[in-house]
């Protein structure tokens, strides 16, 4: 279980594919602090510490992951944003987030406005899966490549969000541009209500 809070945008070192596995290797500042088996989420995607070398560590996206994230879209040199595990006894300072990346949305704008940045998203739009509550509403919560934030401008296929400059500085938003690949978390209260409501009507 995560919260949305970034803790570090961290720099992919290595990458390595094994059949249709890719193992990732980053180096952060508390790679110190992880240990082998340990959720860490990647741009919002949750996987499983591997290994562990100095100041690197490795995790392994299998295929399906890469199918549905921009996991396998990285090259060396890249930012992924890092979450750990929230603790149990921890605040919740942006809402809850599985780590279960539901689709990839892309970039269509990018405007400064007076200090902050306003970005626009477009996803794939199915009917099916909105009924299941995968679609967004004003002034709700999304992740955006992990990062917990607030939806304006809801429309039936994108969204807009507004980043704050120590988001846009601590996080990968800085390399987001028009046309980037993000990865998508829909809310997941929202997802149980909208199952709820099918077997009520």
């Amino acid at each position: 279980m995560f919260s949305g809070i970034v803790e570090e945008a961290a720099v992919v070192t290595r990458l390595d594919r094994e059949g249709g596995n890719l193992h990732l290797t980053l180096r952060c500042r508390f790679t110190g602090e992880l240990s082998i088996d340990q959720s860490v989420a990647h741009n919002g995607v949750c996987l499983t510490v591997v290994a562990i070398e100095g100041d690197e560590y490795t995790v392994t996206a299998i295929q399906e992951t890469l199918d549905r994230s921009n996991l396998g879209l990285l090259k060396v040199g890249d930012k992924v944003n890092l979450e750990r595990s929230m603790p149990i006894n921890g605040r919740l300072d942006g809402h809850i987030v599985q780590g279960h990346v539901d689709q990839t949305a892309t970039c269509t704008d990018v405007q400064e406005t007076d200090g902050s940045w306003r970005y626009t998203f477009r996803y794939a739009f199915d009917k099916e899966m909105a009924k299941e509550g995968y679609v967004t509403v004003e002034k709700g919560s999304v992740t955006v490549n992990g990062v917990s934030l607030t939806v304006c401008n809801s429309k039936i296929d994108q969204f807009e969000v507004s980043i704050i400059p120590y988001t846009y500085e601590f996080t990968n938003f800085h390399q987001i541009q028009v046309g980037t690949v993000v990865n998508l978390e829909f809310d997941i209260i929202g997802k149980y209500l909208s199952r709820m409501m099918q077997f009520i009507r």
